[in-house]
Formats: C-alpha cells, structure tokens, sequence
C-alpha cells in the first residue's frame, strides 16, 4: 500500500510538471503542486477517457502516463480559463 501511494506520487510529480510545461498555467508552487496536478490530472484523465469508451488509469505503465497528462493538461486549461 505505501509502495503504491510512493509511486504514484512520483508518477504524479513528473506528469504534472510535465504538464506545467505544456500548459503555462498560472499555479505557482513546486513539487508539490506537481504532484496535486498529476493526481488531479490521473482522475480527471480517467474519467474523460472512461466517458469516451476507453480505458482510464490503469496502473503504472504508459497509457495510464499519457491518460494522467491529458487530464492535467485539461485541468491547466480549465485552470486557466477560469482564472482570467
């Protein structure tokens, strides 16, 4: 359980900052604000994908990496729509 939270917190923190440089976006912060992007991005990457008929996060592997950046992606640009 820990080992898991562990790295899906590191997987959280390279998809958010790799977000974070796709997407300038005004969120201020460091590693810990790429984490939160990356998580958010992983739920919200999910659902979108689940909601268009295809597999959301499954685990630690490459598709679940790209579904995390769409849906950190979509979450910057929501972000940053809404806070013009």
């Amino acid at each position: 359980m820990l080992t898991t939270l562990i790295i899906a917190a590191i997987l959280g923190a390279f998809v958010g900052a790799l977000a974070r440089l796709l997407v300038p976006a005004p969120v201020k912060g460091g590693c810990g604000t790429n984490i939160a992007v990356g998580v958010i991005g992983a739920l919200l990457g999910s659902v979108i994908f689940r909601f268009l008929g295809g597999a959301g996060f499954t685990g630690l592997n490459l598709w679940s990496f790209f579904v995390a950046l769409v849906g950190a992606m979509v979450f910057l640009l929501i972000h940053r729509a809404l806070s013009k």
